[in-house]
């Protein structure tokens, strides 16, 4: 979702770097949020704004999250962003020109190895893995290759382990059952993780409520049993959990206000459209869980499998992204603050400690 460039966010970061890329035309940025515990790991994003300024305030909001998400995932890794940000008029058919898409790439490659290692970058909404190969011919500092180079791979099956995970921690909390067979999801949003997630709530006996931007999604709906609704719908329709796993900030004010759920858990970065959501949610009795905690599967996977970690020790770390969450519901219910509050103590401590 677009951001309103005129209420860009605090700058607390180390770096932020915006460029007319010299191939391409478009405007690249990078935002380092923070290098103190390592380098700052976070994806590129393709997307279209309304104007090339509300992609550096998007970079600049990702890179923060994307600190905390590293912090608390434990990797070694400080948190940055980057996005190529697209007008209307860039696109050719509602793409980008697959040569134009090649020189952004590259620019990105230039912009990501002038910050000297501080910034890795990686796929985001937008790219894949073998755009990676592509930046890889301008720098070094690139995670996410195909597994066929060498690379890590695609890290939305990680992502997706760390997010059911995260599910039954949540069902665990407000049902006391981990179990997911017969309980109710909307999932919004039928991408690379959502998708992936889909399966594994309906092989899990889940009963499934689906649906995406993209009407051609329809057919996985079939596939699972699930039942399709309109993107409006999804935050209208009745079950235990909703599961945004689309583009941000689709809790804004008025949803919070009636959504007919019992907790809210998914990979979507910043589905709350303002902080204050989260209060929200907990004044209603909806159990939040931190969008930065529960989809940390990817960082890790892309972490950990770089360093030649092996496949069992990768999953262990992925599962236990539900421990991680529990230690957040547990701080939020002893101090009486939001889960997001709790998440933003613990991982800023461990920033505090790095630092120190």
């Amino acid at each position: 979702m677009p951001v309103n460039a005129t209420s860009a966010p605090e700058f607390a970061h180390e770096r932020v770097t915006t460029v007319t890329g010299a191939r391409s035309g478009l405007r690249v940025t990078v935002a380092l949020h923070s290098s103190v515990i390592g380098p700052g790991l976070g994806g590129c994003r393709l997307w279209t704004y309304e104007h090339w300024s509300d992609g550096v305030a998007d970079a600049m909001r990702l890179a923060q999250a994307m600190t905390m998400k590293n912090a608390l995932a434990d990797i070694g890794a400080g948190g940055g962003k980057a996005v190529i940000a697209l007008q209307p008029g860039d696109l050719v058919q509602g793409a980008l020109p697959r040569e134009r898409r090649r020189d952004a790439l590259l620019d990105l490659g230039d912009l990501v190895e002038s910050f000297g290692g501080t910034y890795i970058t990686t796929e985001d909404v937008g790219m894949t893995e073998n755009d990676m190969l592509i930046v890889r011919e301008r720098t070094e500092h690139v995670v996410g290759l195909p597994a066929a180079h060498g690379g890590a791979g695609e890290p939305a099956a990680a992502t997706a382990v760390g997010i059911f995970a995260s599910i039954e921690q949540v069902l665990l909390t407000v049902f006391g059952s981990t179990a997911v067979d017969g309980r109710s999801f909307v999932v919004a949003g039928l991408g690379q993780v959502g998708s992936r997630l889909a399966r594994r709530l309906a092989a899990a006996g889940a009963v499934l409520t689906v649906t995406d931007l993209n009407p051609g999604m329809r057919a996985l709906a079939d596939e699972l049993g699930a039942t399709w609704i309109s993107p409006d719908a999804a935050v209208v329709t009745p079950a235990d959990v909703f599961v945004p796993a689309g583009l941000g900030g689709v809790l804004t004010a008025p949803v919070v206000e009636q959504l007919p759920v019992r907790a809210v858990c998914g990979p979507a970065n910043n589905p709350l459209a303002e902080r204050a959501g989260a209060d929200a949610l907990a004044a209603r009795g909806i159990l939040y869980a931190p969008d930065y905690v529960v989809s940390a599967g990817g960082v890790i996977h892309l972490a950990l499998t770089g360093r030649g970690e092996s496949p069992a020790v990768v999953d262990a770390r992925l599962r236990g992204i539900g421990g991680t969450l529990a230690e957040v519901f547990a701080l939020a219910a002893a101090e009486a603050i939001t889960p997001l509050d709790a998440a933003d103590r613990l991982a800023l401590a461990k920033v505090a400690a790095a630092r120190a």
